[in-house]
């Protein structure tokens, strides 16, 4: 069977390599972190009252490193996650058919076990349980499209908007008439909040104007 992958970068297939090797227990990883990486991939499952779901054989590629893993390691000890990674992958490169084909076998075996076992899991759950777990799906992937976003935001240097006129006014007023002892910062607000509803329109035009055309620049 033909397999097609996206084109990536170096950088960013050799990243997205080492993170597969440690989602399959090919890195080494302290026993606290399998556990609460466990307990992550449970979670939706358990929280609307199903098992584990049936988890997905490792391709003859992972099967491979983590064969080799242990053995590299011990050869090359001062060798970082990266490094064994990009060792095991040259010795992937290399090795012979009666290994690939070894490991391919063992994939297909698994998968077969694995479609089935999918098949009766899912036969097992109810309308309401596939429902909220779509909901729950579909929460974190907002969750993580919106913290992707936030870090594009940073990224681009997004320009923050300009403070308003009545913000440009409490400024001044930290100076002219600060917050004294007695009063709480809520309580000061709302004495600005009122001198400000008093100010005239000329009064006020200065923190208006200097609003306008920040936001020109802004946009």
């Amino acid at each position: 069977m033909l397999l097609t992958v996206p084109l990536l970068s170096k950088a960013s297939l050799f990243g997205s390599l080492i993170n597969k090797c440690r989602q399959a227990g090919i890195a080494s990883l302290s026993v606290t972190t399998r556990e609460a990486s466990s307990t992550v991939r449970t979670t939706l499952e358990e929280k609307v009252g199903l098992p584990p779901r049936p988890k997905k054989p490792l391709t003859p590629f992972f099967r491979f490193m983590r064969e080799q893993r242990e053995k590299t390691k011990a050869n090359n000890p001062h060798f970082s996650t990266r490094e064994i990674v990009r060792e095991m992958s040259q010795r992937w490169s290399e090795a012979d058919e009666v290994t690939r084909n070894r490991l391919q076998d063992e994939f297909k075996r698994e998968l077969q076990n694995f479609v089935e076992a999918k098949a009766k899991y899912e036969a097992t759950m109810t309308d309401t349980q596939r429902a909220e777990l779509k909901l729950l799906k579909d929460e974190i992937q907002e969750a993580k499209e919106r913290r992707m976003m936030r870090k594009r935001i940073i990224m681009l240097g997004r320009p923050k908007r300009p403070a308003s006129a009545f913000l440009r006014f409490l400024v001044q007023e930290r100076t002219n008439a600060p917050q004294t002892a007695n009063q709480t910062y809520r309580e000061w607000q709302a004495k600005c909040a009122e001198k400000w509803s008093r100010l005239s329109d000329k009064e006020k035009q200065p923190f208006l104007e200097e609003t306008r055309r920040e936001i020109t620049v802004y946009k």
